[in-house]
């Protein structure tokens, strides 16, 4: 038995595992030994309740090329049994899963184990088709450029599948929703981990691009983004929310956007909208930052609080919603880590940026970190050049690094913020100064470690769309 785990290991010293189809007919399978296929055990000697406890207790990563032994293997590998024993033995893993557009028009989920350092190639997502959307609209090109046109992004995107699509992640699964191009959207995808397969869902009632999505109490919620009408595109203001266990959408009311009463006559002309320029779960509900948006300007409009167990929007307090840093296009990524609330800020040199956090009792942000590392700071781009976050306990920062590589980047704040100890990812091998020199990895009693880096191509087009955490 030592000998057949050791064999697995060899695997895990690669950087990536090889892409396994969903539909995975694998020749290497059925060629395993017959005395595998024919012991109706999974490890001979021992009951399968103690081999499952066993095969619970191995890292995640071995798991594609352990469900190869037999198809008693697999039918194990892929239960959902086996997680339920993961969990209750503490033994699951957070891994972080990027959306990652590779050349021209191609976009590609790729999943990190943080701990094993191996990147994992997801299965190809489905081109899906909603009719009723295709009815409803023109020539999804004609849509696209219609968006082009909005935030003017030139950069080849008018081919690119899943183009202003939004992802989430709730109960251990990865979801995909919206967009334009060859997806419709409406249109709902789901990744499962375990079957490592996608699915395609229930659509959402009202299609949608560029819309923001959170997971609160198991349900995955989205909020605004864009839609095509009579006149064009047009900003939305509802809402809607998904559960998983009964593949239903249900309507949530929609935001009243109460803080643009209160703007000067001029950001209310016709060329302005609201927006949602963020989502984030933090405190038990849903925090929407807003802006007015008229090109090539946006202006803080403050923010809203969505309260499920009220199903209402309340305003946000007065100096989280006007001090939330806004980046690209608008956009105000953030995450939660311990339960502190975390944004980046890219306001300073052409190459750096910092990280705040939200002090709620002075309703203020403050800065954390102040060098933050970015080469890519480009304001006229739809998509970011980096993302945050937060897994393993610590708050993460994955951008690229000079030779256009990706790197997934951790900082310690501990030294800032009084915070409980938790267990974070090891450090690779590659130090932060050889990714970035000129930086210095200590500084604002922030600690920056590099936790993974990997290049994944044509550099000139690769970009970071989006990124999830799943822990399983």
């Amino acid at each position: 038995m030592g000998s057949f785990f050791s064999m697995a290991n060899t695997k895990s010293d690669h950087s990536e595992c090889n892409e396994v189809p969903s539909n995975e007919t694998c020749k290497r399978q059925s060629t395993s030994s017959t005395s595998c296929e024919a012991c109706p055990r999974l490890i001979p000697n021992l009951p399968d309740e103690l081999s499952l406890q066993i095969i619970a207790r191995l890292p995640r990563s071995y798991y594609l090329n352990l469900r190869l032994v037999s198809r008693k293997w697999k039918a194990t590998i892929m239960s959902s049994r086996l997680y339920k024993v993961r969990k209750g033995l503490e033994t699951t893993e957070e891994w972080l899963y990027l959306l990652i557009r590779v050349g021209e028009n191609k976009v590609l989920w790729h999943a990190l184990d943080p701990h094993s350092k191996i990147w994992q190639r997801l299965p190809i997502m489905p081109n899906v088709f909603d009719e009723e959307e295709s009815q409803n609209g023109h020539s999804r090109f004609w849509m696209w450029n219609m968006v082009q046109g909005l935030f003017r992004q030139k950069d080849g995107s008018d081919e690119m599948p899943f183009c202003g699509c939004a992802t989430g992640a709730v109960n251990g699964c990865l979801y995909v929703l919206g967009g334009f191009s060859k997806a419709s959207s409406r249109c709902v995808l789901r990744y499962d981990p375990i079957q490592n397969a996608w699915k395609n869902l229930t659509c959402m009632s009202t299609g949608r691009a560029h819309c923001k999505t959170s997971m609160l109490n198991n349900k995955l919620y989205v909020v605004g983004g864009i839609n095509q009408g009579q006149g064009g595109l047009i900003p939305l203001t509802s809402a809607e929310v998904f559960d998983p266990l009964t593949d239903t959408w249900s309507t949530v009311p929609s935001m009243p956007f109460s803080s643009i009463g209160v703007l000067p006559t001029a950001f209310l002309a016709d060329t302005s909208k609201p927006i949602a320029t963020g989502l984030i779960s933090y405190k038990g509900r849903l925090y929407v930052p807003q802006s007015m948006h008229s090109w090539p300007f946006y202006a803080n409009t403050g923010g809203e609080i969505y309260d499920a167990e009220t199903n209402s929007w309340m305003k946000m307090p007065i100096g989280m919603g006007e001090g939330w840093p806004a980046q690209h296009a608008g956009t105000k990524l953030s995450a939660v880590v311990d339960g502190e609330l975390y944004a980046f800020d890219p306001s300073g040199s052409k190459d750096n940026g910092r990280i705040k956090v939200y002090n709620e009792v002075e309703d203020a942000w403050k800065v954390v970190s102040g060098e933050v590392p970015v080469y890519e700071l480009d304001d006229s781009a739809l998509v970011p050049p980096y993302l945050l976050a937060g897994f393993h306990g610590k708050l993460h920062f994955i951008t690229k690094d000079v030779t256009c590589d990706v790197v997934v980047l951790q900082v310690d704040l501990n030294n800032n913020l009084d915070s409980s100890p938790s267990t974070s990812s090891p450090p690779s091998q590659v130090s932060f100064n050889e990714l970035f020199p000129g930086l210095c990895s200590e500084s604002d009693a922030a600690v920056w470690k590099v936790v993974a880096s990997r290049g994944f191509g044509q550099d000139e087009w690769d970009k970071l769309i989006s990124c999830q955490v799943i822990d399983i």
